[in-house]
């Protein structure tokens, strides 16, 4: 099974973020991508956008049986519970909830900070790299 791990990060609040996402197909290769989310509101707004990011890629890319991996307990926490309370995170939400009902097998597992690095260097790295293409600090 293909496993997925995300990452969204933020610069703060309203500012900058960027979506971090490592892929183990199972045989040797790998896949890394950092994408530039653009101004969000918040690092959880990024975490969301970084699941539907990811959730899409896979998608597109013919992966229909995945094993995720996120180190936000609010994102893993919405999928199982299939609600969030904010609004702002609601529409990223049933957007995901759509995206895996193509899936042919789907699971989502929470993991701690230190088991997400390589998703959170990306996450970072697009939000670098936003900032030099923009000449933007925030």
């Amino acid at each position: 099974m293909i496993q997925v791990f995300f990452d969204g990060a933020s610069g703060g609040p309203v500012s900058l973020s960027g979506g971090g996402m490592y892929i183990n197909l199972g045989d040797g290769r790998e896949e890394r991508r950092a994408f530039p989310l653009g101004v969000m509101a918040d690092n959880h707004e990024a975490e969301f956008a970084a699941l539907v990011a990811s959730l899409r890629h896979c998608l597109n890319h013919g992966y229909r049986s995945v094993s995720f991996h996120t180190d936000s307990q609010l994102v893993d926490q919405a999928l199982v519970k299939r609600y969030v309370k904010k609004e702002i995170y609601a529409r990223y939400l049933t957007e995901a909830l759509d995206l895996i009902e193509q899936y042919d097998l789907f699971f989502c597992k929470w993991i701690p900070d230190r088991q997400n690095r390589n998703a959170d260097r990306l996450a970072r790295q697009a939000i670098r790299l936003q900032k030099k293409s923009t000449g933007k600090e925030s």
